[in-house]
């Protein structure tokens, strides 16, 4: 199954393009939806606590563009931002142009996220933990910060699907490739990291695969005798 960072809409075209059916894990863990797209578990923080981060954003001038993703729904600042654009075209989904007070008061945020210059997203994604410490905040590439409520990761996440699906921890596996997937690598049995990882994650684990351009996965499922 996958489980990702990205919305529901950023993930059915893959399972469409490959014929997969099976449940999804989105927003790093604040939505899990079963295999006929209904939700086994849904959380994530309040409109208030989105709009604070917002104004953070704003009025710190901090060198990034946010979006706002509750349930299936994807709003930014300016759908002509180059950055946004970008995300587009890799997800395969379309954002809406408006602002948070376009959710209902009582939405549930899965995640805000944040695209950000580069060579400022670390700073960035210190100020933004210093603020707002209560919340779980993970850098996903070298340019995108993601914001869920505290204790969501892909970690507690494959934990309760696993419970959901009665599947022992013992007989997991999982591939990742970024910093928003360490968590989950270290719960599986047996973690995988992708070839096109950061260089300084390889130092931490053992059972690193080919890149997702060559055909890590399944060279290593591959190595396990599983296909």
């Amino acid at each position: 199954m996958i489980i990702s960072a990205r919305s529901p809409s950023g993930i059915y075209p893959i399972l469409k393009r490959f014929g997969f059916v099976c449940p999804i894990i989105c927003y790093s863990g604040a939505l899990i939806l079963d295999k006929d797209r209904k939700p086994l578990y849904s959380t994530g923080f309040s409109k208030y606590t989105g709009k604070k981060i917002v104004n953070y954003i704003e009025s710190n001038h901090l060198d990034c563009t946010w979006n706002i993703y509750s349930m299936d729904t994807w709003i930014v600042k300016d759908r002509m931002d180059k950055r946004v654009q970008l995300e587009e075209s890799i997800v395969q989904a379309e954002a809406i142009n408006g602002s948070i007070d376009m959710l209902d008061d009582n939405a549930l945020i899965g995640k805000i996220l944040c695209m950000c210059n580069p060579d400022h997203i670390l700073n960035i994604e210190q100020q933004l933990r210093n603020a707002f410490p209560e919340l779980s905040i993970a850098k996903s590439s070298a340019t995108l910060l993601e914001i869920m409520a505290g204790n969501i990761n892909k970690s507690t996440a494959v934990k309760k699907l696993c419970n959901i699906l009665n599947i022992p921890l013992e007989n997991t596996i999982a591939f990742g490739d970024n910093y928003n997937d360490v968590e989950m690598l270290n719960t599986v049995a047996t973690p995988f990291l992708m070839g096109n990882a950061p260089s300084e994650l390889k130092s931490a684990f053992k059972n690193i695969t080919y890149d997702n351009d060559t055909d890590g996965i399944a060279r290593a499922l591959a190595s396990l005798k599983l296909i």
